[in-house]
């Protein structure tokens, strides 16, 4: 690996560090070529939104042509050019000549960050799961073949794996809302929140009513449900880290709606994380869920 090559891994785990320390923390059990790999399609993930969170006073028409940009980039490097981009797109030049990984996630996400160039608004679960798919659903396809899942882009996989992004992403949703909805985003669905008694002046009050957190309790049961049906493909993880990676990552971010509901679901007051020693808690229960069947050590035979 070439020196060049070495800085665009090492400035992609950096970047990965610090904007997102549970994804880190799950992906240090990881053999060392797949972790630099999914530190690489990270980077790329956390640039795409950057350009659009941290735009400043750009206006939308260069955010949209840095997006398109973007977009010629990864596609000139998913065709084999890894001098695209320049020293900047090594690692992920690298990482997509190394590794099986679909293009349409890659774009689906510079699609899905484009929404927020604007103010968002969401009429139905459809339209948010549609947002949450383009924006975060694709990273399950983009880690599955990264990651040696068995059938990787095959239709068992993907639904799952999508599943598990769009679950991450309402977690996200959930747990943000206070700050999203001051800078003119509200993803929770309208009609939902028409059904459950809420609208914006509350949410503009900061009001945790009865109303809010029957809202706020049903899209937690939801997103558990979308983490719980990622039971069904950890299985199709190699035991080289990278079941136990997909393991940390599932029930690190369902941890968070943990924390939303040990705040009472004020998420106005507080913003809801996991904790460094929940962490290894998690850690400590992901690899017990990866240990060998009881029945097949020596002293459990001899019981």
């Amino acid at each position: 690996m070439t020196l060049r090559l070495e800085a665009s891994y090492a400035r992609a785990e950096q970047a990965t560090a610090e904007w997102a320390r549970s994804f880190y923390f799950a992906s240090r059990f990881l053999p060392s070529p797949k972790r630099q790999a999914v530190f690489a399609l990270y980077d790329y993930c956390r640039h795409a939104d950057n350009l659009v969170d941290a735009r400043g006073s750009k206006p939308k028409s260069q955010v949209l042509g840095e997006l398109h940009q973007l977009g010629d980039t990864v596609e000139a490097l998913h065709e084999g050019n890894r001098a695209a981009g320049g020293d900047r797109w090594l690692a992920l030049g690298d990482t997509l000549a190394r590794y099986p990984v679909p293009l349409r996630p890659l774009l689906d996400l510079l699609e899905g960050v484009a929404t927020d160039l604007d103010d968002v608004a969401f009429e139905d679960w459809a339209a948010l799961h549609c947002y949450c798919r383009l924006v975060a659903g694709g990273v399950g396809l983009m880690l599955g073949p990264v990651l040696g899942a068995s059938g990787a882009l095959g239709p068992r996989y993907r639904e799952i794996g999508v599943g598990l992004g769009v679950a991450m992403q309402l977690t996200n949703v959930l747990r943000d809302l206070s700050e999203d909805h001051a800078v003119g985003r509200l993803y929770l669905p309208a009609d939902e929140m028409r059904s459950f008694g809420v609208d914006r002046r509350m949410l503009e009050a900061r009001r945790v009513s009865p109303e809010f957190v029957a809202l706020m309790q049903f899209q937690v049961l939801r997103a558990r449900a979308l983490f719980d049906a990622a039971d069904s493909v950890v299985g199709l993880f190699p035991r080289d880290g990278s079941r136990l990676t997909v393991r940390l990552l599932q029930r690190t971010y369902a941890g968070i709606l943990d924390g939303i509901e040990r705040l009472g679901y004020d998420v106005f007051r507080a913003r809801a994380y996991v904790s460094g020693p929940r962490k290894l808690v998690i850690l400590g229960q992901a690899m017990w869920a990866e240990r060998p069947l009881l029945p097949s050590l020596p002293w459990a035979r001899s019981a």
